[in-house]
This record gives C-alpha cells, sequence and structure tokens, in this order.
C-alpha cells in the first residue's frame, strides 16, 4: 500500500503559520521544563512515514523526543524551550510532506479520503469493463477502421480513469519524489503513464494493439485494496475521539458572592467552586462541597448501579451526574484530570497496534527500487540486443505492471473481508481486520464481569417468595425511580402499583424512594435507611438487597441479581480445550466477583479493580510475552480494550467500549467469542496460503515478463488473475461448515447443553 494518504500529497505543502501562543495554550506542563504538544499529521501512514516524522521533530533543537501514533495519526513531541522560543514543529512537517496542525478531535470527524478513493473506484471500473468489453472486438477480428474506431473511443474512456483514478498514484508518487523518498507508487505510475502514452503512441500510427484495458485495470484492482485498507484503518481512530467528547465545553463556575457564570473547560482552575446539575458530567476531578446525588460511576469502576456521592465524595471528569444537583471543589484543571488521562491511556495502548504492519512497510521498502531495477534492465538489455525502443519499451511496461503487489495488497484484505462475512452471519462485529490476525494468535483471555459474563440486566431473584400485599406497594414506589433495581422490581411486580396512590413520592439520591399513603410512610431502597437503623446489609454472596419497609417496619427484602450469559460455559469449556487461561479483571466487589469465578470454574478472578489496574495487567502479561484476548464492555474497559493484543465488546457496551474492541458481538450468547477464534485461525492459514500464491506468482512472472512472453495487456491480465487466485481461496472460508462456537475443534461433537446460570448484579 502506498506510504502517503490519497489526495493529500496533491496538496502544496506551504508551512501553515502557527502562533506561539498556539503552540503554549495547547501543550502540557510535564514538569522539570518540559513541555508536550499533540499534533494531528493525517499523512502518516506507514513505517518510512513514521521514521521521516520522528527523525525530522527530533533534529529541531528544543525537541527532546517525538513519538507517533500510527492508528490515531498523532505524534506527541515533547519539548523545552530555549530562550523563549518554540520550536516550529508544524513547519517542519509541513516542508517535508506532512501537513499537521495541532490536536482537534472535532476536526477528525470527516473522511474526505474515503470519499475520494470510493469514487476512483467506481470510474476506473467502469472504464476499464468498457475498455475490455472493446478490446474483446479487436481480440477476436475486428480491423481496419473499426478497430481504429475502438482504439480512439478505449484512449478516450481511458483517460478520465488515467487522470482521477490514476491521480491518487500521481500525488503520492510526486510528493515522496519531491522530498528525496520513493514509495510503491512510483513504480505504479510509471507503469500505467507509460502503457497510456504508448497506446496514445501506437493509436496514433494506427497499430494492431493498444494497451488501454491494460492501464485501467490495474489501477482497478490496484484501488480495491487502497480502499479496503485505508477503511481497516480508520476504525482505530473512532475509540479515542469518542471518548473525547464526553469531555464538556465548560462548565457552570460557582463566584465567591455566590453568582455563577459558565466558563469555558480550559479556564476552570484547581480550587474552584463548580455547580453540576442533574444531566450534566462532571467536568474535572473534585470533591463534593454540597449536595447529594446518584453518579454513574461506569467510567471509573464499571458498576452498572449509580453510586452516592455526598460532602465530602471525590468525583471524576466524565462521570454522569443523575438525579440531585451538587457543587463540587475542582482539584485538578482538565488537562490533568480522570477523563483526560483515560484518552491518553487509549491512544498510548493504541500505539502498540503498529506492529502487524511492519512486515509490509519493509516489503514496500523493498518492492519500489527492485522493480524499478528489473525494469531498467529489461528495457536496457532489449535495446542492446535489438535496438528496438518500442519493444524494449513495452517489455518495460510489462515488467512494471505484471510484477504489480496487487495479489499481495489483496491478499490479507479479501481475507478479512470474507471473515467479516462469516462472522456477521454468526452474530459478530469485525471492526478491525487486523484484529483477525492478532486474534488467531492469542494465548490468554480476560473478561469483564458485568454486561460481558452476565448480562447487565438486574432481576428480582427471589420474586416467588415476596408477600402479594408488598407487591403494589413496591412496584408504585419503583415507578418513581430510574435507578436499575427500582425497574428491576417494577418489571417484576407489572401493573400491580395502579390500585396504590402515594400522596407524596420522592427520590432520595443515593437512598432510595419514599412516599406516604394513608398517613403511614413506606420506603424501599437501601437498607438501614428503609428501616430506620444503622446497619447495612448485603448477602454474603455480594448481591445487592432493597428492602421495603412501612413506618420502619421490613415489609420485603428484594434480592437483585444478574444473569450469566447463555452459552459462558460452553465458551469456558471450548477455550479451555484450545489450552487458553481464562481470567475475570472486574471493578466489581470482589467477593462477588470469585463466586462468578467458582461457577464458571474460572481459576483466577479479581475484584475492585480500576482502568488503570486493568490495563497494568494487560501490559503485565504483554511484558511476559503473552498475547491477550480482553472481553469488556464499559467506558471503564476501553483503556484495556485498547492494550490488549486483541479486544472484543458485546453489543449492548457504552459507545467508548465499541469503539475500542476489534469486534462487537451482537447476540446475548457468548460462544460468539469462541466462534471468532476459530474463523479467526482458519483466516490466518488462508493469508498464509494467498501470500505464498502471490510470492510464487511473482517468481514466475518476473522472468517470463523480462523474457518479453508477455504483452502488457498479458501482463495486466496475469496480475488480475494472480488477484481472482488469492480471491478465490479466500472465499474458502465462506463455503466451509461451522458450527457456532467451535473454537478448538471444529469437527468435534454436539455442543454442551447450557443451564441457567445466575451472578450477582453489581460492577463490571
Amino acid at each position: 500500500m502506498s506510504c502517503c494518504a490519497p489526495g493529500e500529497a496533491r496538496l502544496e505543502f506551504e508551512a501553515p503559520t502557527v502562533a506561539r501562543e498556539e503552540i503554549l495554550l495547547a501543550s502540557r506542563d510535564l514538569g522539570d521544563g518540559t513541555r508536550q504538544t499533540d499534533l494531528s499529521v493525517p499523512g502518516v501512514h506507514c513505517g518510512a512515514c513514521i521514521a521521516a516524522v520522528e527523525k525530522t521533530l527530533s533534529a529541531l533543537d528544543g525537541v527532546t523526543g517525538a513519538r507517533v501514533n500510527l492508528s490515531t495519526r498523532r505524534v506527541a513531541v515533547r519539548w523545552r524551550p530555549l530562550d523563549g522560543n518554540v520550536p516550529d514543529m508544524v513547519g517542519a512537517l509541513a516542508r517535508i510532506g506532512y501537513p499537521a496542525h495541532l490536536q482537534s478531535f472535532e476536526a477528525d470527524r470527516t473522511d474526505p479520503q474515503l470519499s475520494r478513493l470510493i469514487k476512483a473506484l467506481a470510474l476506473s471500473g467502469f472504464c476499464a469493463m468498457n475498455i475490455m468489453l472493446l478490446s474483446v472486438s479487436v481480440w477476436f477480428g475486428a480491423d481496419g477502421g473499426t478497430r481504429q474506431a475502438f482504439h480512439i473511443i478505449s484512449a478516450v474512456l481511458a483517460l478520465p480513469a488515467v487522470i482521477y483514478a490514476g491521480g491518487i498514484f500521481y500525488a503520492s508518487a510526486w510528493n515522496a519524489l519531491r522530498h528525496g523518498r520513493t514509495n510503491m507508487d512510483v513504480p505504479i505510475a510509471i507503469g500505467v503513464t507509460l502503457a497510456f502514452g504508448l497506446s496514445l503512441y501506437d493509436t496514433a500510427q494506427g497499430a494492431e494493439h493498444a494497451y488501454f484495458d491494460a492501464a485501467t485495470t490495474l489501477l482497478f484492482f490496484l484501488l480495491i485494496g487502497r480502499t479496503l485498507d485505508h477503511l481497516m484503518r480508520e476504525k482505530a481512530r473512532s475509540a479515542v475521539v469518542g471518548l473525547a467528547r464526553l469531555v464538556p465545553a465548560g462548565a457552570t463556575l460557582v463566584e465567591k458572592d455566590g453568582t455563577r457564570r459558565y466558563v469555558a473547560l480550559p479556564a476552570i482552575e484547581s480550587g474552584a467552586l463548580l455547580f453540576v446539575a442533574p444531566g450534566d458530567r462532571i467536568p474535572v476531578d473534585g470533591v463534593v462541597e454540597t449536595g447529594r446525588s446518584d453518579l454513574d460511576r461506569s467510567l471509573v469502576s464499571g458498576e452498572s448501579a449509580p453510586d452516592t456521592a455526598s460532602p465530602g465524595s471525590g468525583v471524576q471528569a466524565g462521570l454522569m451526574n443523575l438525579t440531585g444537583p451538587l457543587t463540587i471543589r475542582a482539584t485538578a484543571r482538565a488537562e490533568d484530570s480522570f477523563l483526560t488521562e483515560m484518552v491518553r491511556l487509549m491512544e498510548a495502548a493504541e500505539g502498540g497496534r503498529a506492529r502487524y504492519r511492519r512486515l509490509a512497510d519493509r516489503a514496500a521498502a523493498l518492492y519500489s527500487p527492485v522493480v524499478h531495477t528489473i525494469a531498467a534492465l529489461s528495457f536496457a538489455g532489449w535495446f542492446l540486443a535489438t535496438r528496438d525502443w518500442h519493444q524494449s519499451v513495452t517489455v518495460a511496461i510489462s515488467v512494471l505492471i505484471i510484477t504489480c503487489p496487487c495479489a499481495l495488497g489483496l491478499a490479507v484484505p479479501i481475507v478479512q473481508v470474507m471473515a467479516a462475512r462469516r462472522l456477521f452471519e454468526r452474530g459478530v462485529m469485525v471492526k478491525d481486520g487486523a484484529g483477525l490476525e492478532r486474534l488467531a494468535e492469542i494465548d490468554a483471555v480476560l473478561f469483564d464481569k458485568t454486561g460481558v459474563l452476565t448480562l447487565g440486566r438486574p432481576r428480582v431473584a427471589n420474586a416467588g417468595e415476596i408477600a402479594r400485599s408488598a407487591w403494589p406497594i413496591a412496584v408504585a414506589l419503583a415507578a418513581g425511580s430510574r435507578h436499575p433495581a427500582a425497574r428491576a422490581i417494577a418489571a417484576a411486580g407489572g401493573a400491580g402499583g395502579a390500585d396504590v396512590v402515594f400522596d407524596e413520592v420522592r427520590e432520595i439520591p443515593g437512598l432510595g424512594v419514599e412516599g406516604r399513603a394513608r398517613g403511614k410512610l413506606y420506603r424501599l431502597g437501601r437498607s438501614a435507611w428503609a428501616l430506620g437503623g444503622d446497619a447495612g446489609e448485603g448477602s454474603p454472596e455480594g448481591g445487592s438487597v432493597v428492602v421495603l419497609a412501612g413506618d420502619g417496619a421490613r415489609l420485603a427484602t428484594f434480592a437483585i441479581e444478574d444473569r450469566v450469559r447463555p452459552g459462558a460455559s460452553e465458551m469456558m469449556h471450548r477455550l479451555r480445550q484450545a489450552g487458553l487461561p481464562v481470567e475475570i479483571l472486574s471493578g466489581d466487589r470482589a467477593v462477588a466477583v470469585q463466586g462468578l469465578a467458582s461457577q464458571l470454574e474460572i481459576d483466577r478472578a479479581a475484584g475492585d479493580l480500576l482502568p488503570s489496574d486493568k490495563l497494568a495487567r494487560i501490559r503485565e502479561l504483554a511484558d511476559a510475552g503473552r498475547k491477550v484476548l480482553m472481553v469488556g464492555d464499559g467506558l471503564n474497559d476501553a483503556p484495556a480494550l485498547a492494550a490488549a493484543y486483541v479486544s472484543m465488546a458485546p453489543a449492548t457496551a457504552a459507545d467508548i467500549g465499541r469503539n475500542a474492541a476489534d469486534f462487537v458481538f451482537l447476540h446475548e450468547d457468548l460462544s460468539a467469542v469462541s466462534t471468532a477464534f476459530d474463523i479467526a485461525r482458519k483466516a490466518k492459514v488462508l493469508v498464509r496460503e494467498n501470500f505464498t500464491l502471490a510470492v510464487a506468482y511473482n517468481a514466475l512472472a518476473v522472468p517470463v515478463a523480462v523474457g518479453g512472453l508477455v504483452t502488457p495487456l498479458v501482463a495486466a491480465v496475469a496480475m488480475s488473475l494472480s488477484s481472482v487466485l488469492v480471491v478465490a481461496n479466500a472465499m474458502r472460508l465462506h463455503s466451509g461448515r461451522l458450527r457456532p462456537g467451535s473454537a478448538a475443534r471444529p469437527d468435534e461433537g454436539r455442543r454442551a447443553p447450557v443451564q441457567p446460570q445466575t451472578a450477582t448484579v453489581a460492577g463490571r
């Protein structure tokens, strides 16, 4: 694939003007006088790009280090001001052909490159097919004026394809050459130009054959691979962008005289007093000064049930305030907040995903000079032997075309497409094609708990034990709350609360719901609060207990639990058969996690974990050489999903969790994990076979082309047939029969029966 983005290289890279104040405002102080500025560099697409960007920035006075993140196309630059001067980072990158701008998540939302690729693909396909139809007539005997007319029509059709579709390769090749580099698009551009130019010459001379079909067919197949590659890369960036959008634009600042005013997020300093209304997100890390409310802490701990915030409680940026107004004292600026750190963790973790491209980058570095050398030697040898420049040019064109890496370029993407279709039929969406390669190589699996191993939907476990007289009261109170436990009680009780009328129903954030009927006070919520006592209550398994009381007397106790996902036991069985160790990493209480681990026969499980703890465990395994599959769903899992060797999330996951994952399974059945693993292993075998076929093709085709035994058209057809061959081989993945859940051995016997299972409700 090309080194530079389509459409970008044709721009004139004049160094943009970025004010010193803008750089300083966008940078962060790392201590010891060092600052970091994050730049967006859309033109970074391969290892050669990374090397050029990092080398250029590191050579600037004051820059102490530069690190490129390939998946997000951003570079983190560490620098020290020298005599008050800011290094000209943006200008330096522009001068070597990589325009950059200060990082902006909103600016990265559009994708004009994809639109350009699709248009070029459509145009080249239309022109190639029509020119091929005209060429068939020439092959079967059209001569004289008819043949000449067909050549002229072919030239007219080929011209827009070469200019517009070929412009993608011309722009990339020119950008590389004008900055003293080369890439895979240089020989492609030369081959297309020579084929089109020689065809025009032959048409003007009334020759029997022209090769417009060769040029357009070549462009069409190359653009197929280029578009697939672009689609795969863009998926990697969505998780960081989505998480960053959780950051509020500003907050309500409470002045010393009690007045309130809205200020932009960067203007909030540590120590500022902020007002947070219900339904708003916490803007920065802080401590609650006044107020009481339920908070959605899934971003931090993964708890599905809201947690209570009261005076003295610490809160993190990005948490959702659910029920009551709060006044918080900021303890950090936005750039140092929890949510910003989450973004940094994900970007740092995603940086490791570029490893799978190293082989392709090395091949790209060798391809261009080798092909140029072979084509030049072929031209020189034939010209010295025959003194026929037309024949010599024709041979050189044939070499350039027949050695086109289209089959190599399609070897991986086409298998990914077929595997994606196979997985989709089984309810699994592939978000990152490279994830298929990594999934086939895993040697450990880590699971989140709630929403992954369990369904994340609370229910009343002891509904049959609740007195009939208690249901109407409980349902009527539960209808006044949005708490998950209250919704579970309301759902279990049906419409039974319609006959109970309360004088007043109010929700006490973090405690429960209370109401008065016929002079009696009823409460539904936490045990100590409902009973009016001081003792808390909880099940020994760590479950959630909700108490209904009337004037302090217990009327009913509701045990809230969550169900284990269907297929969980079968999936664990098959993963163990495949020799994969399994762990649970959860933000839930340790006792609940251990209970589920025992139920599913999982040897290692850890609870009460923060996002950084999960990330640390994954890095610990990675340092030990393990390739980890992480299956999670919450916002708190996003850094772990990004850091894992490969990741998966259910469709019910938070947006950020889904965006960070390589795979998303749509059905409740957890056997999707083992199904995806099996298909990934099959895909890996097919990729290796495709690479073997592509290499064998080139080993055979190059000597034939150098020997002058093929015309440019035959070369283009041979190149196309090599592509068809790898496509046909990839289709074997779809033709085979595969049962859902067959992770270890597709030919094994019947699936184990799925037993109904439950787990206590809590965190992820």
